[in-house]
């Protein structure tokens, strides 16, 4: 009698843990799905400078919340589950320079709306975070001057 209650028991324990796992992985990948779409909302589409400045306030908004944590040179260090990086090129940059949204955003957002609000930009590439499949880096290219 012992012998079916203890394995009734442990049958019990082993479900509610898979139960408990399965759950938690649909969570985190409804998360990941409805921050992904906010973002992938842009791909190969053109937006404005404001548009991008949009962007990379929601994707610096997201590094703080998630507790991201910053280099020497204040830019977000890249880290397994949860950063998001953007990064720019100019058309006007010498060398094919591609700038990072930390430089835009520390050289304040007001002047760069201010020379760029009206610039066309585009997504040309995502890349993902491979365990949370959340995004981890937008690539946009200015495509008007």
């Amino acid at each position: 009698m012992k012998k079916i209650i203890f394995f009734i028991a442990t049958i019990i324990i082993i479900v509610t843990m898979i139960s408990i796992t399965y759950t938690n992985y649909k969570g985190m990948y409804r998360e990941a799905e409805s921050l992904n779409k906010e973002f992938e909302y842009y791909y190969n589409k053109e937006i404005t400078g404001t548009d991008l400045t949009t962007i990379i306030n929601k994707a610096i908004n997201l590094n703080e919340k998630n507790g991201v944590e910053k280099n020497s040179n204040k830019e977000y260090i890249e880290n397994e589950k949860n950063s998001i990086k953007i990064e720019i090129k100019f058309i006007d940059a010498k060398n094919d320079n591609v700038f990072k949204m930390e430089s835009l955003y520390n050289g304040g957002m007001n002047k760069f709306v201010q020379y760029y609000g009206s610039i066309k930009f585009k997504c040309t590439q995502i890349t993902y975070h491979e365990k949370t499949k959340k995004i981890k880096t937008m690539y946009f290219e200015q495509i008007t001057q």
